[in-house]
């Protein structure tokens, strides 16, 4: 607005409406300042400081090793000074070793018989035993297999054993080393090239190239498990979706495009439900919304999602419902009491946390006894947020970032409250979001998928091997034996028995 000063109108009613003009405008101005101070504060978090809350716990890991080494060489000091005068410590509480590794008797006896006082005869009494925890190195060897041949002196007939299937035809790798080689890059987040340099140091020099086509090979087999993994966890009726960026080279272009994990986790163990927990990751090229409603294409029941536009495409037939994130909308008013600290935004955490108080005191029961809880303590706090939040959303600047966090929460308030009616409901999508967390790790590790076999590939492998944490089963174990019964010939129509809940390994002595 352009104001010449030195020819003000007269005219009061003209002025009075210039005042207010010019009063819009500056509370505009100032809105829109506030707005864009806070981006810059959040971009500043994002670039140099922590992006939530909490420290990321491998972050405060690394921290608190460094001080717990501090504090032994500190201790092994004292020890050295002064062994004479023992102290009281009071020792962690740790728990038994395993009884499932195995033990090697270290006994230590007395040199002579007699007592070394007054020479009599010494009879036992008992025995001190205490337990270390040992390491043996990993170790190459080579199986030799050698099949006799026999010749019949009166036909001529030459007579021998059937050579053994390989995972893959002339390969060199047997179950056991190719479990070794998908554990430590899909799990332990150890590229190939780094493997390659681990088996040189045992003097054994692989290509990176050809623990490549292991890899490649080692899938194949595993692609009709993951097939029936994606069926089982389908056939659910509670499920956790989202979505995760993976970089992937893009050879024609030079450079990498990015491609999409899908991640569809099933976790009923908040209610007690029957199933067991899963996690299973679907590639994608894009995050179009065809790819979840490709994906879901028989699922019926409840979705539990983050404020992803695509997700809504998915209620069309009736046979999806959409439970929103409490922890995205948290998040939303989180950002701006850090860049703001503004009491509204602290206030809205304050109440939201007041609900997660209520589930953490639900958590595990039954559906119904979770149910009847929620309405008697948590359902008057969201009738109370929900009011709250309507009497100050018009009293705020309507671009401002507060006011974007109460639009963010109010317009999803159907999908936030759905939990009031479903006792299996949970508050957030926090179990997608842990199934997530190991994708992020090896994206930092791989740096990207060399191409879109290989993001399947990444899917088919997390699949196996996260579901395998889930259900406290080893994952090297799991592969190795797995894939070792597909190669022997197992029955296509019991794939069920392989599924990580329901796996029981079997001994194998060369493999």
């Amino acid at each position: 607005m352009q104001l010449d000063l030195d020819n003000l109108p007269s005219d009061t009613a003209l002025l009075h409406r210039l005042v207010r003009d010019i009063a819009s405008v500056i509370a505009h101005r100032n809105g829109e300042i506030q707005r864009l101070q806070a981006i810059i504060k959040q971009l500043q978090r994002a670039q140099f400081g922590r992006r939530s809350e909490r420290l990321d716990a491998d972050q405060f890991a690394l921290g608190l090793e460094d001080l717990d080494i501090d504090l032994s060489a500190v201790e092994a000091d004292q020890a050295s000074v002064d062994a004479s005068a023992p102290t009281q410590k009071l020792q962690p509480k740790r728990k038994p070793l395993p009884d499932h590794l195995p033990r090697e008797e270290v006994v230590l006896n007395v040199d002579s018989e007699s007592c070394a006082c007054c020479g009599g005869a010494l009879h036992a009494i008992g025995e001190s035993v205490s337990e270390m925890l040992d390491w043996v190195p990993a170790q190459l060897r080579v199986v030799r297999v050698c099949r006799p041949k026999y010749a019949c002196r009166s036909c001529g007939t030459i007579t021998q054993a059937p050579a053994p299937e390989r995972p893959m035809a002339g390969g060199l790798a047997t179950p056991a080393l190719l479990a070794q080689v998908l554990v430590s890059k899909y799990c332990d987040h150890t590229p190939l090239y780094r493997q390659a340099q681990i088996f040189a140091r045992h003097g054994v020099e692989l290509e990176r190239s050809t623990l490549a086509g292991w890899v490649g090979g080692a899938c194949w087999w595993f692609e009709a498990l993951h097939d029936r993994l994606c069926k089982h966890i389908f056939a659910s009726d509670h499920l956790f979706a989202d979505d995760t960026p993976i970089p992937v080279l893009d050879p024609g272009r030079g450079r990498t495009k990015i491609g999409r994990l899908w991640v569809y986790a099933r976790e009923q163990r908040g209610w007690a439900g029957p199933e067991p927990p899963t996690a299973v990751y679907v590639f994608a090229p894009d995050r179009k919304a065809e790819r979840p409603a490709a994906h879901l294409t028989h699922f019926k029941g409840v979705l539990h999602v983050d404020g992803y536009a695509g997700f809504e495409r998915l209620t069309a037939a009736g046979n999806i419902t959409l439970a929103a994130c409490w922890a995205h909308a948290r998040r939303k008013f989180y950002e701006v009491a850090q860049a703001e600290d503004t009491p509204i935004a602290h206030e809205a955490l304050r109440r939201i946390a007041s609900l997660y108080a209520v589930e953490a005191q639900v958590r595990g029961q039954s559906p119904a006894h979770r149910l009847a809880a929620r309405r008697a303590l948590a359902k008057p706090i969201v009738d109370g947020l929900r009011l709250w939040l309507e009497a100050h959303l018009p009293q705020l600047p309507g671009r401002s970032n507060l006011a974007e966090a109460i639009r963010y929460a109010l317009s999803r308030w159907d999908g936030l409250t759905r939990f009031l009616h479903d006792g299996r409901i949970e508050l957030d999508t926090n179990p997608v979001e842990r199934a997530i967390r190991p994708v992020a790790l090896g994206r930092k590790n791989h740096l990207f998928a060399g191409s879109d076999g290989g993001g399947e590939r990444w899917a088919i492998l997390c699949s196996l091997i996260e579901t395998c944490k889930l259900n406290d089963v080893e994952p090297y174990a799991y592969l190795r034996d797995v894939l070792t019964r597909m190669v022997d010939g197992h029955p296509i129509n019991r794939l069920d028995e392989l599924l990580p809940w329901a796996w029981k390994p079997m001994n194998h002595v060369n493999t």
